[in-house]
């Protein structure tokens, strides 16, 4: 029997530390293969390329065992090119990450490092999402620990169909970790919370004296309960969430076929 294919992805881009981190975390737990962005791709949402050709560059990452290549493309455009033309056999697994920075609340829309796990769950393969909660970390050992404690439980138990594992984790070292962590002590099953973001467009003028407009912010603070994804990630506590793709709003459909449009229905 074959050792499990893992496809890698992110949209750090394929030299960000957090990616490599995410390799070092799965050696040993099957076949892994990179298909990353060649550049930084992050908030692409699920964005695909339509009107430009995919160019491939394959990569040394220095890690034993690990084929990488960088796609121009988005994150959302590696997976599907990597399982549709590239890889020679469907992936088993599908792990995005781990991203530099939360992908809690309204980041879960715009996020690139999500769109890749959503593409392989769009795929019908088991996919989950890595993030940290720091955009400049100095040590991924502890999520290191923690992705591959999660991969070899996603590896055990599957996922079901259309169902994707969003992770987030607290950035701490190992000890300040609740005791017990790797028995599951310190995951939480959490609920996709609502914390979004404060934009600002910094107005600017260029030398051929053209305005431009340079989108920053800040992140909102929300009070939420203990158990949605952006409060569990602030108590040092790893988020998991289940998400899927399906966007119905499902509570709203008997208020709307009351509608003068549905009338005859």
């Amino acid at each position: 029997m074959s050792a499990p294919l893992i496809l890698i992805s992110n949209d750090d881009g394929i030299q960000a530390p957090g990616l490599k981190a995410l390799c070092e975390a799965l050696q040993g737990l099957g076949d892994l293969v990179v298909m990353a962005p060649e550049i930084e791709r992050s908030a692409m949402g699920h964005a695909i390329t339509l009107s430009d050709p995919l160019r491939l560059t394959e990569v040394d990452l220095g890690l034993e065992g690990v084929t990488a290549h960088a796609c121009s493309g988005t994150p959302a455009d590696c997976v599907k090119l990597a399982v549709r033309a590239v890889l020679d056999r469907p992936p088993d697994l599908v792990v995005s990450g781990i991203n530099h920075g939360s992908n809690t609340g309204v980041n879960v829309i715009y996020s690139g490092t999500v769109s890749a796990a959503t593409e392989g769950t769009i795929l019908g393969i088991p996919s989950l999402a890595i993030s940290i909660d720091c955009r400049h970390c100095e040590d991924f050992g502890p999520a290191r620990i923690i992705a591959g404690h999660i991969v070899r439980q996603v590896l055990a138990h599957g996922l079901p169909p259309g169902i994707l594992l969003n992770v987030n984790i607290p950035d701490l070292p190992m000890d300040q970790f609740p005791a017990g962590n790797m028995d599951g002590t310190g995951y939480d099953l959490t609920d996709h919370g609502k914390a979004d973001w404060q934009d600002d467009f910094d107005r600017r003028v260029d030398p051929h004296q053209r305005v431009y407009y340079w989108l920053s912010g800040r992140k909102r603070e929300i009070k939420e309960a203990s158990h949605i994804d952006e409060e569990t990630v602030k108590a040092g506590r790893v988020s998991i969430t289940p998400l899927h793709y399906d966007l119905t709003a499902y509570g709203f459909r008997d208020e709307l076929r009351k509608w003068e449009l549905f009338a005859s229905s």
